[in-house]
C-alpha cells in the first residue's frame, strides 16, 4: 500500500529513523491497541539515546491511545465484523446509521454518525457482545512516564482542500490505479475499506468511471480531513499553527 498510504519516500527514511513504516502485511489485524503497545516500546528504546521523540500522523484514536491508554475492551468477532463491512460496501452509509441508531441508540446519539469507521466498530462491538461500546469507556488517562508537547497543523480550508485534491492526482500519476488492481484479490480485508482504494475498486467493479472514482477519492479525503480537525480540536491541550508559517521549527521549538 505504497502510494495509497503516502508512504515516505527511500530517501526521507534514510534521513530520519522511522517507525511502523513495512511492518506489518496487509492481512494482518493491527488496532489501536496494538499501536500503543508497540508505540510505547519503540519509544522506551528511542529514550535511552535521547529526549525527544516526534509522533507524527493524523489518526486520533490511536494518537490518543499512545497518549492517554485505552479501555480494556471485550473482543468483537471477526465473522461479525466481517459481515457489518460487507453489508455496509453494499448498503451504504445510510444503511450504516440506521442500523446503528436501531441497535445502540446511545451511541447513535452520543458518536460521530458521519464516521463510517467508528459506527462499523460500534455495529460490530455490539452485535459482538450485546452491550454498547460506550458501557466499556471509562474516561480515566493513564499516566505516562514523559513529557508531552501537542500541536497540530492547520491551514486555510480553500488551501488544505487544494492540496488535498493535488495529493490526489500525484497519487494517480504515480500509479495508484495499477497498486489497487495489485490488491484486489484482497479487496474484503479490512485493512483495504479505506479512502483510496475503496473508491477504486468500485471503479474496477464499474460502479463509476475512473474520473468520476478520482473525484471521489478527492471528496472523501476532504471529508476525512474535516472530522480530523474536528477531533483534534477537542483537545484543548493542542497549540494550533500554520502548516505554512515560516518560523514554525522555531515555534515548535520554543514550546519545549
Amino acid at each position: 500500500m505504497t502510494i495509497g498510504t503516502a508512504k515516505p519516500s527511500t530517501e526521507e527514511l534514510e534521513r530520519v529513523k522511522h517507525y511502523f513504516i513495512d511492518t506489518f502485511s496487509v492481512t494482518e489485524h493491527v488496532t489501536a491497541a496494538t499501536f500503543e503497545t508497540l508505540a510505547l516500546s519503540y519509544l522506551d528504546e528511542i529514550f535511552q539515546s535521547g529526549d525527544t521523540a516526534v509522533v507524527c500522523g493524523g489518526t486520533g484514536l490511536y494518537i490518543k491511545a499512545l497518549t492517554e491508554g485505552l479501555d480494556q475492551m471485550p473482543s468483537v468477532d471477526e465473522t461479525i465484523e466481517n459481515a457489518v463491512n460487507e453489508d455496509y460496501k453494499a448498503r451504504g452509509l445510510e444503511w450504516l446509521q440506521q442500523a446503528v441508531r436501531a441497535e445502540d441508540p446511545r451511541f447513535f446519539q452520543a458518536g460521530e454518525v458521519q464516521n463510517p469507521a467508528r459506527m462499523l466498530r460500534a455495529l460490530s462491538f455490539v452485535r459482538s457482545t450485546g452491550k454498547s461500546i460506550l458501557d466499556y469507556r471509562s474516561g480515566n488517562k493513564k499516566v505516562r512516564p514523559f513529557r508531552m508537547i501537542k500541536v497540530a497543523l492547520e491551514l486555510p480550508r480553500e488551501l488544505l482542500y487544494a492540496r488535498i485534491n493535488t495529493r490526489v492526482e500525484q497519487m494517480m500519476a504515480h500509479g495508484l490505479l495499477d497498486e489497487v488492481r495489485s490488491l484486489a484479490h484482497l479487496q474484503h480485508l479490512k485493512n483495504l475499506q479505506t479512502v483510496g482504494y475503496t473508491e477504486l475498486f468500485d471503479h474496477m467493479e464499474g460502479k463509476y468511471d475512473l474520473p468520476a472514482a478520482v473525484e471521489k477519492i478527492a471528496q472523501h479525503t476532504r471529508n476525512y480531513a474535516k472530522r480530523q480537525l474536528t477531533w483534534f480540536r477537542k483537545d484543548e491541550e493542542y497549540v494550533w499553527l500554520r502548516s505554512d508559517d515560516r518560523d514554525i521549527t522555531e515555534k515548535i521549538m520554543d514550546l519545549k
